[in-house]
C-alpha cells in the first residue's frame, strides 16, 4: 500500500530573489507548505515548522499586509505568532492547539499561530479546515 502524497502549497514569491536568498529561499522548493492526514510542514528557507495535523485549530485567509509585517520571517510581539512572508497580497493565518517551535533552533519560543503567504491561500485554508473537521 502506498502512502498518499501530501498536498503542496508553494509560497507566492513576490519579492526579489536576492531578498529571499537572505532567508535561505533559493527557489520554490525552499518555500512550501505540505499537509497530509498526519502532519503540517512549513519550509521557508532556513526555517521549518512541523506539527501534527491534530494540533491544527483553524485557518483564515488574511491580508493584504504592509511590507514590514508581511515579508521575511517575523515574530509578533503581541501574540508570539510567527510569519513566513514572501508576499504582501494575502496569506493564511494558522492557529494551533498547543504552541509550536519554529523561529529559533532551541524551541524556547513557542508560537500559537503562524501566517504563511502561499500562492493558493484559499486552497490551503480549505485543506486545513477539512483536516480540522475530521
Amino acid at each position: 500500500m502506498t502512502t498518499p502524497r501530501p498536498a503542496r502549497f508553494p509560497f507566492a514569491l513576490d519579492i526579489p530573489g536576492t531578498v529571499l536568498r537572505t532567508f535561505g529561499v533559493a527557489g520554490p522548493e525552499d518555500a512550501v507548505v505540505e499537509l497530509d492526514d498526519r502532519l503540517l510542514s512549513v519550509r521557508f528557507g532556513f526555517w521549518l515548522l512541523r506539527t501534527p495535523t491534530a494540533n491544527l485549530v483553524s485557518a483564515e485567509v488574511s491580508g493584504p499586509y504592509s511590507a514590514l509585517k508581511g515579508l521575511g520571517v517575523r515574530l509578533s510581539l503581541a501574540d508570539r505568532g510567527v510569519t513566513f512572508g514572501s508576499s504582501t497580497r494575502r496569506g493564511v493565518c494558522l492557529r494551533f492547539r498547543r504552541p509550536v517551535p519554529a523561529i529559533e533552533p532551541l524551541g524556547l519560543i513557542l508560537h500559537p499561530g503562524a501566517t504563511v503567504t502561499v500562492a493558493d491561500a484559499e486552497g490551503l485554508a480549505d485543506a486545513v479546515r477539512r483536516a480540522v473537521a475530521r
